[in-house]
């Protein structure tokens, strides 16, 4: 008898450690994988998958006791502005670890804010989340339903909502939406007073609310924490950016659920899209960051696209030319980002000097003058101003005008000289009263640390092919303007750009 409970004991605990987990099967279909884990899941496990945290508050630790879900990388909190991306890979992947200890070993996402996106050259996972931060910039690599940028290579998703188009004057959010209102694409509406999320459609990414966003639902903020937490997650909000206070948070969600005041079905609803994401990104099965390429994060191979273009003399004037904090705007390195060259980068003077002819003289002068401009007897010139660094509230601008003496600089150049202006904004400013004096005009938006790129094109190496992501009004009277308005007279409407083909086959060079 005793032999025969040990060997039903023996047979009965092998089967519990080989317990088949259809979640982890790659071969078995993503819904049937959400909805095997969703159901080995905990009240507890899955509030704390709707829980973001600061980078500063976090720890193997702290990830594993509250099943955290995510991570956010907020601006100007975290490492050193300079420090390698090993020294990210390592402090993420420990993150990591904690998230996988837990019982089902759920990963953890990193968010973060951007607004001139992210140049794939990895495909690493977290490598491509640190690359943001050693100043590689570039172009976006995709954007899901709810057009939030998703870094295809892994952990990284950058926090970048599309706002209404310019709901009120000057609104300085405006600067992180890049896409214009129409009908189709975007599928929730943000108010901006309130911070109240109104669900319209069904997400195939998650939503995510700002920081301490849901406090907001209450004046004064966090005066009803409770009441807040309550209609925020009823609104449709999937997960909540609560940098700090993530106990309170999580305690007030727990209880909420537990009184049914929000029902499990809309917890199920909230962690399913998450959930989602997390088995498209390929973290179950490549959690942690590879740190085999990271030499190449950053090099100097990459970096050096130099070019030829012949002429004289080359003027490069304005605040924006030999600037990469303006160039790539805020939510670099400090929140509202900084002037001068804070990070690693080429400025658009640098690049300009790497691309044309090494006979080439290329002279720069902030703001000059008429009389030095008409001594030098310049072949052209290249104005490159626009905005000063900002996020939200910082750069609210009534006018939307672009920084001083940036107007000045176009006017005294362009009068004389036969020129290009550059205009480096989060957002279209007031630019038609100058046209008549400019030669080409360039919306380079917020292109990031790599100028470079900027050079490539101006130069005729690559062409132009960009279209506008939104309407450039004539006169900020004029706003709120939209596609479809009854007395829509843009100075750009929405999508136009010219494209362009290069001066030479790049194969030739």
């Amino acid at each position: 008898m005793l032999m025969t409970v040990l060997v039903l004991f023996f047979f009965s605990t092998a089967a519990a450690e080989a317990e088949y987990l259809k979640y982890k099967d790659l071969e078995q279909p993503l819904k049937d994988r959400i909805k095997d884990l969703l159901r080995r899941m905990t009240p507890e496990e899955k509030i704390g998958q709707m829980t973001q945290i600061d980078i500063k508050v976090a720890s193997p630790e702290i990830m594993e006791k509250y099943f955290i879900g995510s991570i956010l990388v907020g601006g100007g909190n975290e490492l050193p502005p300079k420090a390698s991306a090993e020294t990210w890979i390592n402090m993420v992947n420990e993150f990591q670890r904690g998230a996988l200890s837990t019982r089902l070993g759920i990963p953890i996402i990193i968010g973060t804010d951007a607004v001139h996106g992210q140049k794939q050259c990895l495909r690493t996972n977290v490598a491509a989340c640190a690359k943001h931060f050693v100043g590689d910039g570039g172009t976006m690599n995709g954007i899901d339903e709810n057009n939030t940028v998703i870094d295809l290579d892994g952990l990284l998703r950058i926090h970048m909502p599309a706002y209404l188009d310019a709901i009120s004057k000057g609104v300085a959010t405006v600067m992180i939406s890049y896409s214009s209102w129409n009908g189709k694409k975007m599928h929730a509406n943000y108010d901006l007073i309130t911070g109240y999320l109104k669900k319209e459609l069904k997400f195939k990414g998650f939503v995510i609310s700002d920081s301490e966003g849901i406090d907001k639902i209450t004046y004064p903020p966090h005066a009803n924490y409770t009441y807040s937490v309550q209609e925020g997650i009823h609104a449709g909000i999937d997960m909540v950016m609560v940098p700090e206070k993530f106990i309170e948070f999580i305690n007030v969600l727990t209880f909420l659920v537990k009184e049914k005041f929000i029902p499990i079905s809309r917890i199920n609803d909230a962690v399913e899209r998450i959930l989602r994401v997390k088995f498209l990104l390929g973290l179950f099965e490549n959690p942690m960051a590879d740190l085999n390429l990271v030499n190449q994060l950053g090099s100097q191979e990459h970096r050096e696209l130099a070019r030829e273009a012949k002429a004289q003399k080359i003027l490069v004037a304005g605040s924006h030319a030999n600037n990469i904090g303006y160039q790539c705007g805020g939510w670099t390195i400090e929140w509202p980002g900084l002037s001068g060259n804070s990070t690693i980068g080429t400025t658009i003077l640098t690049a300009v000097k790497n691309t044309v002819d090494p006979l080439t003289e290329v002279i720069y002068n902030e703001n000059p003058d008429r009389e030095f401009l008409k001594s030098k007897h310049f072949s052209y010139a290249v104005v490159v101003v626009g905005e000063l660094a900002y996020s939200e509230t910082v750069g609210g601008n009534m006018n939307l005008t672009i920084a001083e003496p940036g107007y000045d600089t176009i006017t005294n150049v362009c009068e004389v000289v036969k020129c290009v202006v550059l205009i480096i904004s989060g957002r279209p400013v007031v630019i038609e009263p100058y046209l008549e004096n400019l030669d080409a005009l360039v919306a380079a938006w917020l292109p990031g640390t790599e100028g470079q790129g900027i050079a490539d094109v101006l130069f005729g190496d690559y062409g132009f092919t960009g279209k506008l992501a939104r309407t450039w009004f004539r006169t900020v009277d004029q706003l709120p303007m939209n596609v479809g308005d009854q007395d829509y007279d843009p100075l750009f409407p929405f999508g136009y750009g010219l494209t362009t083909t290069p001066t030479e086959p790049l194969a030739a060079q």
